[in-house]
């Protein structure tokens, strides 16, 4: 199974938030022991801020990228990119907005935000060579 599924077969588990289970799929890549990663990613579920901010799967896509990024350029103009990839995909980023928390209309379920997160993070790894 690839990552991008292993993200969302973590989430659905019942076991991990949306970004714990990003970060779970990602975790042997990065020299963080897997305990650690979860404490750093339980703050994000429901998107940060509890729906008021942006989605924690994404988030938990950043985390993994700052663990791994030893480039010269800074995390925060690689994760730009990722943003935007994950908005294109989602057509949101703000959590309450992708649930249609105030309008009723779904802009992108939670197991797909799972999976577009993972998405955009195989895509930038693979484009910084990471």
């Amino acid at each position: 199974m690839d990552r991008i599924e292993k993200a969302v077969e973590l989430k659905n588990s019942g076991k991990f938030n949306c970004a714990e289970a990003v970060v779970m799929a990602y975790s042997d890549l990065v020299d963080v022991d897997k305990e650690t990663l979860l404490k750093i990613a339980s703050g994000f579920g429901t998107g940060m801020g509890s729906l008021e901010a942006t989605c924690g799967a994404l988030v938990g896509a950043n985390i993994i990228l700052g663990l791994l990024n030893n480039s010269e350029t800074k995390t925060k103009f690689i994760s730009k990119n990722m943003l935007k990839d994950f908005k294109e995909l989602s057509h949101a980023t703000i959590c309450k907005d992708l649930k249609g928390i105030e309008t009723g209309v779904v802009l992108c379920p939670c197991d797909m935000c799972v999976r577009n997160a993972s998405k955009v993070l195989e895509k930038t790894l693979k484009d910084n060579n990471l």
